[in-house]
Order: C-alpha cells, then structure tokens, then sequence
C-alpha cells in the first residue's frame, strides 16, 4: 500500500507507524484507519515488535469529524463496524508485541486506539480525554471495553461521563497506562523500550499476551491449564534453550523468535 495518512518504516525488528496528519492533530479518517489496519497486519508479519506514534504535537485527536460526511447523515455504526473494528482487531491480534508512544493528546478514538495497543508509554506532557459526551456520544472504539479493566468500573464511568483531560501522569498511577517519561528524550526512551523487546522471545511473548488476556474470562483451573499448555509450548522453542544456556553462561541472550 502507498501510505499517505501515515508512515511506515521497518528497522532493527521495530516497526514504526506515525499517525501523519499534523494539521488535524492526527485525526483518523477512513484512509487513515485503513492504512493503520494493513500496516499493522504488515509488521505482523515481518517485524519482532510494533510502535505507534503520531507526527507533531499530538498523538490522535479521535474522529476526524469532517470525514464522511455532516452530524446529520454520519453513519457512525458502519463506520465503527467496518473500519474501526478491523483496525482494532489488527492491533489487538498482532502477533508481536505492541507499544503506544503518545507523544501528546489522544482524544476520543485517539486516546483508545492508544489503549488497544500492549503498552502505553506516554509523554509527561501528554493526555487522554474521552470526549465524547461533549458531542452527545458515548465511548467507542473499544473504550468501554479497555477502561473498565484497566481503572475499574468506578474511574472508567467517571472519566466517561465528565469527559475529563487525564494527564499522563495521573493515568500511569491509575493503571490506564504502563508509565511516563519526560518530554525531553520521550522518543529515546521508547525506542530503548521497543528495542528491548525487539531483541526478546516473541514466541514467549505471544504466548504471554493470550495467558494474561484469557485470564479475565477463566476461572483459576481453566487458567493454570492454560498456562501449562502454553509454556509447554514455550519449553519447546529454541529461545528456551537459548535462554536457559545463556543464563548458565551468564551471558546476554540471543533469541531467535522461534
């Protein structure tokens, strides 16, 4: 695909997406939310983790709500059906890791597709904001689902009905995001976080993402099942070996992703 929305770029294991329109503040259109959704599928692929970030002075500020058509003729769930729930599931079932660089705003849809993502790494100066009661709407793509868990019933309903700008700061002590790092190096830090990960067992990895999710809908035997049946699986990797010899050797690992 010939990105225009946003870009691609695939080096050292890591791929990148930047969110690439800066004069909307990184607005998610229709083309945007379908080049996010084939370039995701695209590191999937060929990538040992993936990193999201926006261009310019916001990570994604939601809906472009000039795309599409007016408030009156909108079809918001098609839209939502046949475009942001693809892109979702892309990032949701990408088989490598994935990392949410919000390097300032996300807003609305913004601050979700952020929290699709495996880990959350913001900016001190960023926020979030669930602004769509503002517009007589209710939280999509995925908020009602992501928010819940991550803060509780109590914080989620709250954050959604007052609409109310998080900081960074204050949604890393509530357990919406992983951590923060000073605005000043930000992009440093998650490329030492991304590279990190890139030079990991991504078999591990996937296996780990499918335990920790399965657990919300398992009762304890069912999961400790299914933790025998994955690291069964992980026992059998050569990343395993590798691991275990390197941890003998006391030297850094060199894992394989398989």
């Amino acid at each position: 695909m010939d990105y225009q929305a946003i870009t691609y770029s695939l080096e050292g294991g890591i791929a990148r997406i930047t969110l690439n329109r800066p004069d909307v503040m990184n607005a998610l259109n229709s083309q945007m939310r379908a080049e996010i959704t084939h370039a995701v599928q695209e590191a999937g692929a060929e990538a040992r983790v993936l990193v999201m970030t926006g261009a310019g002075q916001a990570f994604c500020s939601g809906q472009d709500l000039g795309d599409g058509g007016t408030a009156a003729n909108i079809d918001l769930e098609r839209t939502l059906r046949d475009e942001y729930v693809p892109m979702l599931r892309a990032i949701f079932d990408c088989a490598v890791p994935t990392i949410a660089a919000v390097n300032g705003a996300a807003a609305g849809a913004g601050a979700n597709l952020a929290l699709a993502a495996d880990v959350v790494i913001a900016s001190e100066d960023a926020y979030f904001i669930q602004a769509f009661t503002r517009i007589g709407l209710i939280p999509d793509a995925g908020g009602t689902y992501w928010l819940p868990r991550q803060i509780g019933a109590a914080k989620a309903m709250g954050v959604a009905l007052f609409a109310d700008r998080i900081s960074a700061v204050q949604a890393a002590d509530w357990g919406m995001i992983y951590e923060t790092a000073p605005a000043e190096g930000f992009e440093a830090h998650w490329q030492a976080r991304a590279a990190h990960l890139a030079k990991g067992p991504t078999v591990a990895y996937r296996h780990l993402k499918t335990a920790i999710r399965s657990s919300f809908s398992n009762d304890l035997e069912t999961q400790l099942l299914l933790e025998a049946q994955l690291q069964g699986k992980c026992g059998q990797t050569r990343d395993f070996q590798e691991g275990v010899l390197a941890f003998l050797e006391k030297r850094p690992a060199a894992y394989e992703g398989r």
